[in-house]
């Protein structure tokens, strides 16, 4: 397969010191940051920093996209020169969905977050503040790990899509329970994957996309109707095509990685108590962590920006019913921001959204930086 753009690719920032640096988990997992540093005018240390979180099955990729401005350009030339992408545990660069594993998004908050920052920090010293912007999944256990008190000194954060409430849509709320179930023990698969369709012909995986796409008859993408049906409810599901350049489009089965299924039990059980929530409460191992995340965002003292679109077919009203929640937990802390006519994944990956999009992360950033 030619790719049109390589993949893990940082050829969408110009003008920046591009620097990557490993670190270890607690639980002994690899995970990378990759830093995009340019010198401040006038030559003075950065006094801000900014660190951004990919979802599920996505990667630092989708803040770095060549084919449009993406957000690591669109801060660095808006004048924050110091900016950080993670890849915790679940990015598609690593290996560690590509099995039947039993992460649960307890362990990325306790483990990965805490990791990444304590990394950060090693390099940026206690000076400069430091700003996050999550998406999804990773925007929730960020959240979470910050109302457990594992993550602190954060100045301000923008969380899109969802943080500490899950509402999916109805559609989604079946396939929660039906597929973890139906992947692992009944198919004998141990992950799910959007490159299916380029599988060989007659293999499992391409034979479970082209069954799929019978019902997504909206593009010509196999691996466009997979993301559907791993994540959401429509045609598509995460986003809106007129939002999405046709390269990226092209680009799928690269941005959108394979993933095993036991986060869904999580999400599951979310959902089902209606905001986030420890997976096995009373197992010693996670006993830094609450039971209920949302009951611990009392604590929290960072200013949020929670957003999403208004067309959200993944996360639906997730994100305005969290900062109803918040704000009766700690009046005037967060706000809301719904941006018209996205979904949820074009909101960082559309090619407009340096236009529609971009421009109100980082006001609110600017807010709280020096």
């Amino acid at each position: 397969m030619q790719r049109r753009i390589p993949l893990f690719t940082s050829e969408g920032v110009h003008d920046a010191e591009v620097t990557v640096h490993p670190f270890a988990t607690g639980d002994g997992l690899g995970l990378t940051l990759t830093r995009y540093r340019r010198a401040p005018a006038g030559g003075a240390a950065p006094t801000d920093a900014v660190l951004l979180v990919h979802g599920l099955t996505t990667s630092s990729d989708m803040f770095v996209m060549p084919e449009h401005d993406n957000l690591t350009g669109y801060l660095l030339d808006h004048g924050f020169t110091d900016v950080w992408a993670l890849d915790h545990r679940m990015s598609n660069r690593f290996p560690y969905d590509l099995a039947c594993h039993r992460f649960t998004l307890d362990d990325v908050a306790l483990y990965d977050f805490p990791a990444a920052f304590a990394e950060v920090r090693a390099h940026l010293g206690t000076a400069p503040r430091l700003h996050v912007i999550a998406h999804c999944l990773g925007g929730v256990t960020f959240a979470m790990s910050l109302a457990a008190g594992l993550v602190t000194d954060v100045t301000s954060a923008v969380v899109n899509s969802s943080a500490l409430v899950l509402r999916p849509p109805l559609w989604s709320r079946c396939k929660l329970r039906v597929v973890p179930g139906l992947t692992e023990y009944v198919l004998g698969l141990p992950y799910l994957n959007p490159a299916w369709p380029q599988d060989a012909p007659f293999t499992r995986g391409r034979m479970i996309a082209r069954l799929v796409s019978l019902f997504h008859p909206e593009c010509r993408a196999p691996s466009c109707h997979m993301v559907s049906a791993m994540w959401g409810s429509g045609r598509p599901a995460l986003y809106d095509h007129a939002r999405m350049s046709p390269v990226t489009h092209d680009r799928i089965p690269d941005l959108f990685g394979a993933t095993g299924v036991h986060y869904y039990r999580h999400i599951r059980a979310m959902v089902r108590a209606g905001r986030a929530v420890k997976y096995r409460p009373g197992d010693p191992a996670y006993r830094d962590l609450p039971d209920d995340y949302l009951e611990a965002a009392s604590g929290i003292t960072t200013p949020l920006l929670l957003t999403t679109g208004d067309r959200n077919r993944v996360m639906a009203a997730s994100n305005p019913a969290c900062q109803r929640e918040l704000a009766a937990r700690a009046p005037g802390l967060s706000r809301l921001r719904l941006f018209p006519g996205y979904g949820h994944q074009d909101v960082f990956m559309g090619k407009d959204s340096a236009r529609d999009v971009f421009p109100h992360l980082a006001d609110f950033l600017a807010e709280h930086a020096g």
